[in-house]
């Protein structure tokens, strides 16, 4: 990473919590001067039988996420300007998906993930906090779920 952009890796879906680690690695990109990149993961499609729908569904699923970036990022004081280097949407199993994109890319300087407020942590943060954390290639950042934009803004 000598010299390159440090660039925050955020996992994306519906959750509150996602939110959250996407303000947090926003605000740390902001301040450290590095890049922000979005990675929204999608169920496998099983079979789609025409091309065009296909393409229709990941259309979608591109706007849908650019949407809630846009929104997550809106009104977030010192990012003006702050914009995902990338939003990238892949199918498949989640915890594949990133330690595949991990292993590729050396200018990812955290993959920031969001925490449940109460409950199961999901497949993401169990398997990058247990046996295998040791062989990332870079660090993670969990945020909580239930830390306000007040708080949120205070630790990033």
């Amino acid at each position: 990473m000598d010299g390159a952009t440090r660039t925050y890796l955020v996992v994306m879906d519906d959750s509150g919590e996602a939110r959250a680690a996407l303000r947090f690695a926003a605000r740390r990109a902001a301040k450290t001067g590095g890049g922000l990149e979005v990675l929204a993961i999608t169920a496998s499609q099983d079979f789609v039988q025409w091309g065009g729908v296909q393409a229709a569904i990941e259309e979608e699923q591109q706007l849908r996420i650019e949407a809630e970036v846009a929104a997550a990022l809106g009104d977030l004081p010192g990012t003006e300007g702050l914009r995902p280097g990338a939003i990238l949407i892949r199918a498949g199993d989640p915890v594949g998906i990133v330690r595949d994109l991990l292993a590729t890319r050396q200018d990812i300087a955290a993959l920031v993930l969001g925490t449940a407020p109460a409950g199961d942590p999901g497949p993401l943060v169990a398997a990058f906090t247990g046996s295998d954390s040791g062989k990332l290639s870079c660090p993670v950042m969990l945020i909580p779920g239930s830390l306000s934009d007040e708080r949120l803004e205070a630790l990033s």
